[in-house]
């Protein structure tokens, strides 16, 4: 992990190149389906959150894709390792990129990162690139990042998704 900077220090101490290292392990994570671990990166409080209207502001009041507090992240987890689900009967391979890291707003031991997912997936005997912009909202917590809030803003949420049978 590289020092804070300036800013860095400024805005409660989160350097944002620890807060991209951070997301590319996330990242990393899903590709290879190790969703323990993923769940671990996540406070108790945390939401996951795909929306389908890209502007909203209240994710709370309106209807999503995807709304996931601890528990439905523990559920929705639980559905993809089961073999039970129609989305996991097939799993898709994934590989991400993530890139344009940019500071939205930062507090002591805090820090909203927004950046650019481009996802590749292979499923079928087909692939496909599903584009979003996902805004991360980091915290510190002995020491440690932990992940709060992620919301993902597909560019096509308006759309009908067709079998996305993995986290985005």
């Amino acid at each position: 992990m590289t020092a804070p900077t300036a800013i860095d220090a400024l805005a409660g101490g989160i350097a944002l190149q620890d807060a991209a290292e951070f997301i590319w392990q996330e990242a990393d994570l899903l590709d290879a389906r190790d969703y323990a671990a993923w769940l671990r990166l996540w406070t108790g409080d945390g939401l996951y959150i795909v929306p389908i209207e890209r502007e909203a502001v209240d994710h709370a009041a309106v209807l999503n894709l995807v709304y996931d507090d601890a528990a439905m992240r523990e559920a929705r987890v639980k559905r993809l390792v089961s073999g039970l689900s129609i989305s996991a009967m097939s799993a898709a391979r994934t590989v991400r990129t993530l890139s344009r890291f940019v500071r939205v707003e930062a507090e002591p031991d805090v820090l909203e990162v927004r950046c650019a997912q481009h996802i590749a997936e292979y499923k079928r005997d087909g692939s496909r690139v599903v584009a979003a912009d996902v805004t991360y909202r980091l915290v510190r917590r002995d020491g440690t990042l932990a992940l709060d809030r992620k919301i993902v803003r597909l560019i096509d949420s308006d759309e009908p998704q067709h079998g996305i049978g993995y986290l985005m």
